[in-house]
């Protein structure tokens, strides 16, 4: 028999919905109801260094072995020790091979437009561009495949600039890539984020054809979007913008066109966007990319407005719950993401799949730990011709999982997160191992929310999980956060 047990703290956040006890079990990512019993031990544990199962027993009324078999209980689920206090957190280990299934081809620095805000330190107009060649995208592929032979889907992601102003080796690759990877027995899916300037009819008719998902960056109505998203010579892009999305939305079928919206100061009316691009333009989902840690600080957005923000993600979020409730979706890609990594478990050992299962290639070869870092001077990961610098991946993302004083291993979202986004850390902080600090109690209400949500959803309507969240796997593509 045990003598005394004490709680492991980091491994467990509960939290009450309609006065239900629950609790979310870090280690798994898991959502519990908690029994009586359980919930009393939890709860009062935390008041005291230890207690013997003897003084549990009394405290409750209970038998000691009805004690005991709860605790034994808990500690299987690592939520109380009769040992040392440690935290669950992923073992740091080297990564001896890439698990690489998705190439971002950066295929032309140039860009049609000249947003105000933009990050991109490679970005020039479209007469300066530097494009990439289909040798290069080529070589590129074939890195992929022989860093990573055994995947049975892969992604291809054509990104810029402005993406669309390299067409001709967009369809170059696509030729290329079905050919290669339909010998082979394996799936390849493409996609691209487009500012949706160049979203002619042949072109809507093309990217249908060979199922490539669109995902349109545009900030909301045209008061909204035309602040920041003009043309070279200063011109707002709204109206060709809601034309070509029309036009988009009536002739491509392949799969749902997400709206990507960037928030910048002054900006943070998140259910008026919504509203628009969901309801008036009819976006299939739209997500919403708040803008901390840009170059230009005056487009940065202030505390004051991000607390603002995440208030109104979570009026759109309740919004959210009601009509999941009624068994209908409205489009919410934050909220979605959120349920998804609630519904499967997710536990993050790494932030995203950047450097690991993604890395982006430049105009010219070179290897970035993602989409936002080209041009920029962290140093580069080897390149497609000399290869792919595995070593030097693998100790960057080592660093990463070392949660150690950084305040991550004991937080209970730390399997949520894993100290967020690289690039943003990189951009405010100087350095891309860095916490998001400036994020931390955001995100932990938000995802909190996020907790709240699902168990009311399952309560409610258990269903909606299964028709909107498990199929988005399958049917979404890379998403990233663009501004």
């Amino acid at each position: 028999m045990k003598d005394t047990v004490r709680i492991i703290e980091p491994n467990g956040y509960p939290f009450t919905v309609d006065d239900r006890d629950m609790l979310f079990h870090v280690p798994t990512s898991s959502v519990f109801e908690m029994d009586k019993t359980s919930q009393d031990i939890l709860s009062n544990l935390p008041s005291y260094e230890s207690l013997s199962l003897e003084l549990l027993s009394k405290k409750f009324g209970l038998t000691e072995e009805s004690v005991e078999n709860v605790v034994d209980e808990l500690e299987q689920l690592k939520l109380v020790t009769s040992k040392q206090v440690i935290a669950d957190n992923p073992a740091v280990r080297a990564l001896e091979q890439l698990p690489l299934t998705t190439l971002v081809l950066n295929v032309n620095t140039g860009c049609n437009l000249s947003c105000s805000y933009c990050y991109k330190e490679d970005l020039d107009t479209p007469a300066n561009g530097q494009k990439m060649t289909l040798e290069t995208a080529t070589q590129s592929i074939e890195q992929m495949l022989q860093e990573s032979p055994d995947q049975e889907r892969y992604n291809i992601v054509f990104f810029g600039g402005e993406p669309l102003t390299n067409l001709t080796l967009i369809k170059e690759v696509v030729d290329y890539a079905e050919q290669r990877f339909g010998v082979l027995g394996k799936t390849i899916d493409f996609s691209l984020t487009t500012n949706g300037t160049l979203l002619n009819q042949k072109v809507v008719e093309y990217l249908n054809k060979h199922r490539i998902a669109v995902a349109v960056s545009i900030d909301g109505p045209k008061a909204v979007h035309d602040k920041n998203r003009i043309t070279v010579g200063g011109q707002g892009t709204y109206d060709v913008v809601r034309q070509n999305i029309r036009r988009l939305l009536n002739y491509y079928h392949a799969r749902p066109v997400g709206a990507r919206v960037t928030l910048t100061r002054g900006t943070t009316d998140v259910e008026g966007i919504w509203d628009h691009l969901f309801n008036d333009l009819g976006f299939h989902e739209v997500g919403f990319a708040p803008v901390t840690s840009g170059d230009i600080e005056s487009f940065n957005l202030s505390d004051s407005e991000l607390v603002e923000i995440f208030d109104n993600m979570k009026a759109l979020g309740r919004r959210y719950i009601e009509a999941a409730k009624k068994g209908k979706s409205i489009g919410f890609s934050n909220m979605h993401q959120l349920l998804t990594d609630i519904h499967e478990g997710t536990k993050k050992a790494l932030p995203c799949g950047a450097g690991a299962g993604m890395v982006a290639i430049d105009h010219s070869g070179g290897v970035n730990l993602c989409h936002r870092f080209t041009g920029s001077e962290l140093p580069l990961f080897g390149n497609v011709y000399d290869g792919i610098d595995r070593q030097g991946l693998s100790d960057f993302l080592q660093e990463r999982m070392d949660r150690s004083n950084k305040g991550c291993d004991t937080c209970w979202i730390r399997n949520l997160c894993s100290g967020g986004c690289y690039h943003e850390s990189y951009a405010r902080y100087g350095d891309p191992q860095h916490p998001v600090y400036h994020y931390c109690e955001l995100m932990r209400d938000w995802v909190e929310f996020g907790l709240k949500a699902y168990v009311e959803i399952t309560s409610s309507n258990p269903s909606f999980m299964d028709t909107y969240i498990t199929p988005r796997r399958g049917e979404t593509h890379e998403t990233f956060k663009t501004y």
